[in-house]
Parts: structure tokens; sequence; C-alpha cells
């Protein structure tokens, strides 16, 4: 998971689509999965690339998450969230297929509904 910023205390988020795997119409942060061989910065490096269209200007690992979720427990991972500077001018919807919004939002006026994991990481940026 990672959190995009633009280095003046803005983060940036993405409203899910219709096609998105889970909760669409909620605003969230980055993610995306390893790949074989891959290091945690090159895969967030790729996955900012691929969501927002964005080469990141610097990547810093920032906290670690224990996740479940459902009631009962349905899924469970270990997240490791990232914090990572992108320029706002080179930022656009990369994947319009799971995100139909991208904004810039000040930690205290963040836009609802946010997805069920967002706060936690949004947490760990501070």
């Amino acid at each position: 998971m990672f959190v995009c910023h633009d280095g003046a205390g803005r983060v940036l988020l993405a409203r899910r689509s219709a096609g998105a795997r889970d909760e669409p119409g909620t605003w969230d942060c980055g993610a995306g999965a390893l790949e074989f061989g891959e290091t945690f910065e090159a895969a967030v490096a790729r996955e900012v690339g691929e969501e927002y269209g964005a080469q990141p200007l610097g990547i810093e690992r920032i906290g670690v998450r224990n996740v479940l979720r459902g009631d009962p427990v349905v899924s469970h991972w270990v997240a490791v969230i990232f914090a990572v500077r992108v320029a706002p001018d080179e930022v656009t919807l990369g994947e319009p297929h799971k995100f139909d919004a991208l904004r810039w939002f000040a930690p205290d006026a963040l836009p609802a509904p946010l997805h069920s994991q967002c706060a936690e990481s949004l947490a760990c940026f501070g």
C-alpha cells in the first residue's frame, strides 16, 4: 500500500469505480502486489506508474499493518505502507477500469466515503 503526496501536505486519493475489485465508490490510497523477485520499492514504483502515470520522486517506508478483513475474517495479509512523493502535474488516471477520479486532499479535509483500509494507511503517513 502507498500514500502518494505532493511534498506540501496534500495526499492523492482515487475513487474506486464500478469495475473495482471491492468497495466501489470509495476513496482510497494506492496498492498493489509484489511480482516474483521484485523489491518493495520496485513494486511501489511500478504500481504508482500503472495507477497514476507518474514516476516517484521519493519512496519512504512508513509502516507495516496486519490487515484482517471481514467478520468473520475472510482475508488476511500483511501490508507494508510507503509514502511516495510525486509531481502533481504528472498524475493521470492510469487505470480507468478500476478508478473513476483522482484528487488531491489536505489530510484534514478527506472525502467520504473512504475505503475500509484507507484511514489506517493514512494514519501511517501522519
